[in-house]
């Protein structure tokens, strides 16, 4: 049974070309299977989070990430009697337009696009679930359902309009959102559904936690530093007392545990309050209360705050990780210049887009769609192949005179 607040699966608002109800899927429930079977969802497998692709098997990837978040967000939707399919699928989806190597490409993307109209990872999966996958008979993309499409673009929030958030907001809207808002309307100046928030808090748990993971694993701080934070400091001291002398690995997993626990707990706790004292009975209430329903508490926020603060300098900060870092941004922008200067050098199958491109813009915006779905292993391929790369290790190298020079940096984790 589904609170009055949830999405209803029969009250969905359709898709943008009709198509017969499944005798046996609900609508949201085919939106997430047409998610996990497209091209764009398999290929983060080998996209990255933090560390590049080949540094070591253990880390998390796109793929692995995106399933923690639907994990995430099938409990908390569940615990809220919210619809737990659409909640998934919109995890699911949610990083599906993310470039090769992290926020670092998306970062060098959004640079090499300004002059074409901007590039967002948000927007981005959008023009890929309408447009970029094409395997239907019917249509381009996956013809997903409103609900879905909207939890995609404003699962972080308003896009626009008076409750939007300043890091999120859009004074002009990236091209790729523009043209699906002109499409289907998404009503940019609400709140999306309590299923979005809840893709949203559980990508930042999710992240939260793994990101404390990957990064005692690659040694860049260690248990000690933990100790020293709010949050997993007690959860450390608290694993101490209950098993003395425990397992390393062991206690550093147990301890990790309990911050992912008390992090989910924490915003069910919240939801439930908020959601008691304002008693909204649909899920239209929910998208104009002019505020999240799912949200962390003002303590817990306050102290993953500080945890994010250490995270920034120690981990996404590091040396070792800006090194690479720069290297990628390098490639990015080296496979962009040269598909963008001789669009030959695009696949056969990419060659009606460009001569379907009536000016620069529109090519350009080819070259970013090809671009930003490579994976990070086939962009140091094709860097490789096109520009003189050449492939040391974890390492990408370019030889004198050739590729992107002194390897420019980055400005955003």
């Amino acid at each position: 049974m589904l609170a009055p607040f949830a999405c209803q699966p029969d009250a969905s608002r359709g898709r943008r070309f009709p198509e017969a109800m499944s005798s046996f899927r609900s609508p949201f429930q085919r939106d997430r299977d047409r998610i996990i079977h497209s091209s764009a969802f398999r290929r983060l497998k080998h996209k990255t989070q933090v560390f590049v692709e080949h540094e070591g098997d253990y880390y998390r990837t796109r793929l692995t990430h995106s399933i923690e978040v639907a994990q995430v967000a099938r409990t908390i939707a569940g615990v809220l009697g919210l619809n737990t399919d659409l909640a998934e699928a919109i995890a699911l989806a949610h990083d599906l337009g993310h470039t090769p190597f992290g926020h670092t490409g998306e970062d060098a993307m959004a640079d090499l696009m300004a002059p074409f109209g901007g590039f967002d990872h948000n927007a981005q999966a959008l023009r890929i679930v309408t447009r970029l996958e094409r395997h239907y008979a019917d249509f381009d993309g996956l013809n997903l359902t409103w609900e879905c499409l909207e939890g995609i673009a404003k699962h972080n929030g308003p896009v626009q309009g008076p409750n939007a958030d300043p890091k999120h907001a859009a004074e002009v809207l990236p091209y790729a959102l523009e043209e699906v808002n002109r499409a289907f309307d998404l009503e940019l100046t609400t709140h999306a559904s309590a299923e979005a928030q809840v893709a949203a808090i559980a990508d930042d748990v999710a992240y939260s936690h793994h990101d404390l993971h990957d990064g005692l694993r690659s040694g860049l701080f260690s248990e000690g530093d933990l100790m020293e934070l709010p949050v997993t400091g007690p959860a450390f001291a608290e694993v101490d007392r209950l098993y003395p002398g425990l397992d390393p690995m062991r206690r550093r997993h147990e301890a990790l545990r309990r911050v992912f626990g008390r992090m989910v707990e924490d915003v069910i706790a919240v939801a439930q309050g908020r959601l008691e004292a304002a008693r909204p009975q649909s899920a239209e209430e929910i998208r104009h209360m002019g505020t999240t329903v799912i949200r962390f508490s003002k303590p817990l926020y306050q102290e993953l705050k500080a945890i994010r603060s250490f995270l920034f300098t120690r981990m996404y900060r590091a040396p070792s990780v800006m090194e690479v870092r720069a290297k990628v941004t390098g490639v990015v922008r080296d496979l962009f210049s040269a598909f963008l200067a001789d669009p030959a050098l695009l696949p056969g199958e990419w060659r009606a887009d460009v001569e379907a491109a009536a000016d620069q813009t529109a090519l350009a915006r080819v070259v970013a769609d090809y671009v930003a779905g490579m994976t990070d292993r086939f962009a140091l391929q094709e860097h490789a192949r096109l520009c003189g790369g050449t492939h040391l290790g974890a390492q990408v190298l370019t030889r004198p005179g050739q590729g992107s020079g002194d390897w420019p940096g980055i400005t955003q984790a």
